[in-house]
């Protein structure tokens, strides 16, 4: 009788695999997501409590008089457990769920995407667009569009990363694998891009105002850092491929389609396309057209109704503010247009359905959101974040170092203040009127100082539950692994903030110290007074 073949060999674990393994077995010792955010939320009112008994206060560095600021000049730990704090908390639980950012974001986008993935659209664009693709191309594809999509707002958050995943299956791939590449790219690499966003001209007012406490008359303007970002689009579309290709997708091995939720799991991904498909997508199509020069009248022409009304900008705008009108008009138009023309779908009953549809299946991160929001809320509330910010800033200050190695920490302090402050406008507003003056003084320029700020804010995103957008990249993932715990989803993301956050911070100290070219246009990168 012939030997039965060998077994094939399990495929050997290097040390920062195992390192990997270590992470998210620690993770995943924690509790349901659920169930940690709400005992964070818990802990934060203790928290508040001790350091509200300790008074526990930082001195504020913003300009006296200014917004929030005290008029003893200081941040104070605000507790949560006395009397004002009880009852803010039971007058405001129900405003922190309603108003969290990223909960009516998802809701609304979700009523246009249900009805572009029951029509079968998606399903349909997926896999014109992918099927016989290199594998490696699409991962570079999936990877730049994430960064790009920050021009749009929330469209990567809620459109591209479970479209990503979507992707992957359809190719025989791990799906989270795809996710992780997605999320890389539009939050790890937030600050990268090809255009200005929305987020330029809001962090370039902020350096401004803190430059403008040391010279009366400096300028920033919004393009302030645009050929660097420019150039770090194709650094970490580069640097994510190769971290999702190498590191992440090996990890994950072999996908389990048993411990997925069955309704995201769609076989048909893998069939070609018909003739009735390829009808449909051709009026997708045309609605596209017809949606994109609606756009277009909104926002190009000087009477454009989407400009901002009082400058007349195409950039701080209600066109960009409002994108997620965009994304509900973009998949409804399209959705419709080729599920009437392929027979998919007759009667605006159809579309009802659908959005009824995308919505229940919301339910796990809508329960997630409740107590994240209120996590959000109570960490806000209690100044915790802005002490840290603050805090961290003054360590800085405190090292002595004055040449350009500076920046590497510069960037490494930025990176763990974003743990526990995820908003970039928000830490920024807190920690630029230290940075910004204290680095001028030693000669650097406001502009390569926000440039290297961006670096370490965007880095960390991927991996802090204080990013607001976590929750629900948690919820896309246990639709593909119900067993998914916080461990998983920060294991397989971290190797993307090392490689980012080591390879980003080089290419800074070669482009702007070795080279000596300007992080933007009209940007200096040494300040002389």
């Amino acid at each position: 009788m012939a030997d039965s073949p060998a077994a094939t060999p399990a495929p050997k674990r290097n040390a920062f695999t195992r390192f990997l393994d270590g992470v998210e077995w620690l993770g995943n010792l924690l509790p349901h997501p659920v169930t940690l955010f709400a005992l964070l939320a818990i802990g934060i009112v203790f928290l508040s409590g001790l350091f509200g008994y300790l008074e526990v206060a930082v001195p504020d560095p913003r300009p006296a008089g200014a917004k929030g600021v005290a008029e003893d000049g200081m941040i104070r730990a605000v507790s949560l457990m006395d009397g004002d704090g009880v009852r803010r908390i039971f007058t405001g639980l129900v405003g922190n769920f309603t108003g969290f950012a990223p909960l009516g974001v998802v809701l609304v986008a979700m009523l246009g995407v249900g009805v572009a993935e029951k029509s079968g659209l998606l399903s349909a664009a997926v896999r014109s667009m992918v099927l016989g693709a290199p594998k490696h191309l699409v991962t570079v594809a999936i990877v730049f569009a994430g960064i790009v999509s920050n021009t749009a707002s929330e469209v990567g958050y809620v459109v591209l990363i479970p479209l990503a995943a979507a992707i992957f299956y359809a190719l025989g791939r791990h799906p989270l694998a795809g996710m992780a590449a997605a999320f890389a790219g539009v939050s790890g690499g937030y600050s990268a891009n090809l255009l200005i966003g929305t987020i330029d001209p809001l962090l370039a007012g902020i350096t401004q105002e803190a430059a403008r406490l040391l010279d009366p008359d400096y300028i920033v303007v919004a393009t302030a850092n645009w050929y660097f970002m420019v150039a770090s689009t194709f650094l970490i579309t580069l640097v994510g491929s190769l971290v999702t290709i190498y590191i992440v997708e090996p990890k994950l091995g072999e996908y389990d389609a048993s411990r997925a939720d069955p309704t995201v799991l769609d076989d048909s991904m893998m069939n070609q396309i018909t003739d009735g498909e390829r009808k449909g997508l051709r009026w997708a199509g045309i609605a596209l057209i017809g949606v994109l020069a609606l756009m277009a009248l909104t926002l190009l022409p000087e009477w454009g109704v989407l400009r901002n009304p009082e400058t007349g900008d195409r950039i701080n705008a209600p066109f960009f503010k409002g994108f997620v009108v965009w994304i509900l008009i973009f998949f409804i138009a399209t959705g419709y247009a080729y599920g009437r023309a392929a027979g998919t779908m007759k009667s605006d009953r159809d579309v009802i359905d659908a959005m009824a549809a995308a919505l229940s299946s919301l339910g796990l991160y809508i329960v997630l959101v409740f107590f994240a929001a209120q996590f959000v809320a109570f960490f806000g509330w209690t100044n915790l974040g802005a002490i840290t910010a603050v805090t961290g800033a003054t360590f800085l200050q405190e090292t002595g170092l004055t040449g350009p190695a500076l920046f590497f920490l510069f960037i490494l302090v930025c990176a763990v203040i974003n743990l526990s402050l995820g908003s970039a406008s928000a830490q920024w507003a807190v920690t630029a009127p230290i940075f910004v003056p204290m680095l001028m003084l030693i000669g650097y320029s406001p502009e390569v100082i926000q440039a290297a700020y961006r670096i370490g804010d965007s880095t960390t995103n991927i991996i802090t539950p204080m990013m607001s957008y976590f929750g629900l990249i948690l919820a896309w993932a246990t639709r593909y692994d119900k067993n998914l715990g916080v461990g998983t989803l920060i294991a397989m993301m971290l190797p993307y903030t090392i490689f980012f956050l080591t390879l980003w911070s080089l290419f800074f100290f070669l482009w702007t110290f070795v080279l000596g070219i300007p992080v933007g246009p009209g940007s200096p990168t040494y300040y002389t007074s």
